[in-house]
């Protein structure tokens, strides 16, 4: 596990490596790169990792208001996700970003603690 980032981060932050899988043609990427964001709603995939997976883009599009109120849309995929040795399918949106990030709909699913000091996380 990577427990946290400072090279992407500062302040570094808690990261994990989830693998991604396109439903319908099996298609897999492992250990891709997510931040663990308590405060964000909703888990945002790299379009970048979508694409290679040749995920279907669903019709509907969100808006997105960030941390400093700044807007985008967001379009959606329906993906698989496997964290904590967990399987999430689903919806997910897409962000243009190198890393996606795990939002609240899938972290209070799961029990994690969080050890700021140390820099590391672990399944609690």
């Amino acid at each position: 596990m990577p427990d946290y980032d400072s090279t992407r981060f500062s302040p570094p932050a808690p990261v994990a490596l989830v693998n991604l899988r396109n439903p319908d043609g099996g298609m897999m990427k492992a250990g891709v790169i997510m931040l663990l964001d308590t405060g964000a709603d909703v888990t945002l995939l790299p379009r970048a990792v979508a694409d290679e997976l040749k995920l279907d883009y669903s019709a509907s599009s969100y808006e997105l208001v960030g941390f400093e109120n700044g807007s985008s849309v967001a379009h959606a995929v329906h993906a698989e996700m496997v964290f904590l040795g967990l399987t999430f399918r689903g919806q997910f949106l897409l962000v243009e970003q190198d890393w996606g990030i795990i939002g609240r709909n899938i972290l209070n699913s799961v029990s994690v603690t969080y050890n700021g000091p140390k820099l590391s996380w672990d399944k609690s």
